[in-house]
């Protein structure tokens, strides 16, 4: 075997990673990678070749680079973290690629064309000291550069390492990029913001039936510090992946792609609630600040105010006075309806029909405590919103009136907006329903039911590639939701994207196991996963699942309906036919045209019966494959 030589020598080591690698995959796996393939072609290859470097090693969630200059590497770095600032102007902030870079001077072992050593090491640790979008530097290359570069340096002074022993005087390289110090991001219109997650805060009460509590309490800190212009905080489907996980702030910092995170307990006993919140730093897991308040459970709100207005403070960023007035203003004043509240948007969360129709006796319960509790209201807008594409035109109407409810009250409420412009498009209301979808979407562009309503309402209008903008979307802001996956797959097939179709079905199939797995009564994965299997040609595992879906409910006709889906796919006319059958007498006008609209059912278009099925669906529509 031949020797490979073993040599030192001085380089600048680059180190980078993509901020929120493991958010971005978990939301779209492809699109996350076409993006960085693309900028590493367009930009970070180009610009490390340029500055006379190489990348050594790439990894999924970032790379690492040498070069034979420190003045060399940094203007590397800059070229990089500009050009990604400029690509990601027009992006989501969520969903923006962005790196941080780190750059260490030192003597490293040369091994072929790999390096090794501490100082190689000591490049990839230091990484996390830099802000989304920012550069961190040694103090060697600190020296190094001297005045020679037309940038600031902030100097962080010595920091401790992951697993490395002595601590390392480390620079931010400043040259008015977007994320330098604090940990910003860049907002769509180009407003740097401080980001921040807020964990779920965990239940201290010795009671499991008290869990609604704490997480009400960790969704409404995030909806009132994302009042806060000059935050940008992750939403409730981002951060409660990381519910009962071990509490690694560094790691999780990281994850999340956050400069900041806010956590705490919360313990309630009868009348009185206890709350701890601590705000940690993500690069290095400091804390920055922590309280503990013992207060009524009438002071909820005063308390929320508190928590809120004290990380507006530690983060030194601008309150407005209309966000003062968001923060402050409470949601109701009786604290009973608000517990009640709580309970309904726990059901809400678990997404199944049985849960939405808890989740409406609680909200229900709500308003009759409290009949202006706006949110209430918005609340059994969203559950009907949910129910009527299961089993009932009636909930449309039901929708429109607490919708109209909801936004007499208080008239900026996203996801009330969302489920009064899914019940107009219901009625054919479409310029209507275009008007409440572009409010839903200024308030809450980040909001799951924005996207999945104005999805519904886009392919009820055969608008199916306006469908799949939306349902990318929604799939991407609600990592654990299946359906809008496997719906995708319909849709592509319908617009000849094979190849995406098949992406959805996939990811899907993965996404469906796992609520199975948690809610193994809902028949709906179960149902769901048959058609997707079916659609990849997994006849066996398809067919297990349509056996349990079966098994779980057998005379429920969304499973029926479902069924057929997996029958027609399979090239099994007759079952299919069977199903259709009696499902279409027990059908709504959604559903009905769901059924024509249904690329699923393609292979049974040819068939003398399907002309059958399009009567007593629709006489008179025109749309579809018939």
């Amino acid at each position: 075997m031949r020797e490979v030589r073993v040599r030192r020598r001085l380089a600048a080591i680059m180190a980078a990673e993509v901020v929120g690698f493991s958010r971005l995959m978990e939301a779209n796996e492809e699109a996350t990678l076409a993006a960085l393939r693309q900028h590493h072609e367009d930009l970070i290859d180009p610009a490390a070749a340029r500055h006379e470097g190489r990348i050594f090693k790439s990894m999924g969630e970032g790379f690492l680079a040498e070069f034979a200059s420190a003045i060399e590497a940094a203007e590397a770095a800059l070229a990089i973290q500009r050009g990604l600032a400029a690509r990601n102007a027009q992006a989501p902030a969520d969903r923006a690629v962005r790196f941080r870079i780190a750059i260490n001077l030192g003597d490293v072992l040369v091994q072929g064309d790999d390096f090794y050593g501490d100082d190689v090491n000591l490049a990839s640790r230091m990484v996390a000291h830099a802000p989304p979008g920012g550069i961190a530097c040694s103090a060697g290359i600190r020296f190094q550069i001297g005045s020679k570069l037309d940038v600031n340096f902030e100097d962080l002074g010595e920091k401790s390492l992951r697993n490395i022993a002595r601590p390392l005087h480390i620079f931010l390289i400043d040259a008015g990029l977007p994320g330098a110090p604090q940990s910003k991001v860049v907002a769509r219109h180009g407003q740097e913001r401080t980001s921040l997650a807020v964990l779920p805060f965990t239940n201290m009460s010795g009671d499991p039936q008290q869990e609604y509590f704490s997480d009400g309490i960790t969704e409404d800190l995030i909806t009132d510090l994302s009042n806060v212009s000059e935050l940008f905080v992750l939403s409730r489907n981002a951060v409660f992946k990381h519910k009962g996980r071990p509490a690694d702030m560094e790691r999780i910092a990281g994850d999340l792609g956050v400069g900041y995170l806010l956590h705490g307990s919360v313990r309630k006993a009868g009348s009185k609630v206890r709350d701890t919140a601590q705000l940690t730093e993500g690069a290095s897991g400091g804390q920055v600040w922590a309280d503990r308040y013992d207060r009524d459970l009438t002071d909820i709100f005063a308390l929320q105010d508190e928590i809120t207005k004290s990380i507006v403070a530690e983060l030194k960023v601008k309150l407005l006075p209309r966000e003062r007035r968001a923060i402050e203003q409470a949601p109701t004043r009786n604290v009973e309806a608000y517990t009640w509240f709580l309970r309904g948007r726990d059901y809400f969360h678990r997404g199944s029909r049985t849960y939405y129709t808890l989740a409406k006796r609680m909200f229900a319960k709500a308003i009759e405590l409290d009949p202006a509790y706006a949110r209430a209201h918005a609340g059994l807008a969203d559950c009907d919103a949910f129910l009527y594409m299961d089993y009932s035109e009636e909930t449309a109407d039901a929708v429109l009136l607490n919708s109209e409810r909801a936004l007499a009250l208080e008239p900026h409420l996203a996801d009330a907006h969302a489920s009064r412009g899914l019940a107009l498009s219901i009625a054919h209301r479409f310029a209507e329903s275009e008007a409440e979808f572009a409010a839903a979407l200024a308030s809450g562009a980040d909001l799951f039911e924005v996207h999945y309503f104005y999805g519904r309402s886009c392919y009820a209008q055969g608008r199916l590639a306006d469908t799949a903008k939306h349902w990318e979307r929604a799939a991407e802001i609600k990592p654990e939701d299946y359906q809008t996956l496997i719906l995708l797959n319909q849709v592509y097939t319908s617009l000849g994207r094979e190849a995406d179709a098949v992406r959805c079905a996939t990811r899907g199939v993965e996404r469906a196991e796992r609520e199975f797995a948690r809610n193994p009564e809902n028949p709906r994965p179960a149902y769901f996963l048959a058609t997707a299997l079916a659609k990849l040609g997994e006849t066996k595992r398809a067919e297990q699942w349509a056996r349990t879906a079966l098994a779980i409910a057998p005379d429920d006709y969304l499973t029926l309906y479902n069924i057929a889906c997996y029958y027609s796919v399979g090239s099994r006319a007759d079952e299919a036919f069977g199903l259709l059958a009696r499902l279409l007498p027990i059908s709504n006008a959604d559903m009905r045209e769901w059924i024509l609209r249904d690329s699923d059912f393609d292979p049974l278009h040819a068939d003398p019966r399907w002309q059958e099925v399009r009567r007593a669906a629709a006489p008179d529509w025109g749309g579809g494959h018939a």
